[in-house]
């Protein structure tokens, strides 16, 4: 089992950057496939990035390819979320997310295991 705090998020104009930061419990961080999701007021939780067990497979979401970074130090147990050119619509509550299963493609909420609580990013106009 993994236990993740988020930590960086914040209030930010528009076209600014920010850096999320998770931070995971457990000598096994290096064996899960890492994720970045995220949940605006009144809807779904949404898949934003992942980053395989080796760093080498990463997958994003559509909308924030070119404007996103994850990546993962494994010697930390940390993955990262660079978040930069930032638009309103990027506000929600950001939470990383980490599974057992190896495909960074499968970007379901139900297809990973454990969740940490989240960081609030605000995105103003």
């Amino acid at each position: 089992q993994v236990q993740m705090v988020e930590s960086g998020g914040g209030l930010v104009q528009a076209g600014g950057s920010l850096r999320l930061s998770c931070a995971a419990s457990g000598r096994t961080f290096s064996t899960y496939t890492m994720g970045w999701f995220r949940q605006a007021p009144g809807k779904e939780r949404e898949f934003v990035a992942a980053i395989s067990r080796s760093g080498g497979s990463i997958f994003y979401e559509d909308s924030v390819k070119g404007r996103f970074t994850i990546s993962r130090d494994d010697a930390k147990n940390t993955v990262y979320l660079q978040m930069t050119s930032l638009k309103p619509e990027d506000t929600a509550v950001y939470y990383c997310a980490a599974k057992t299963s190896t495909s960074v493609r499968v970007a379901t909420v139900p297809s990973y295991n454990y969740w940490g609580r989240g960081t609030q990013v605000t995105v103003a106009s």
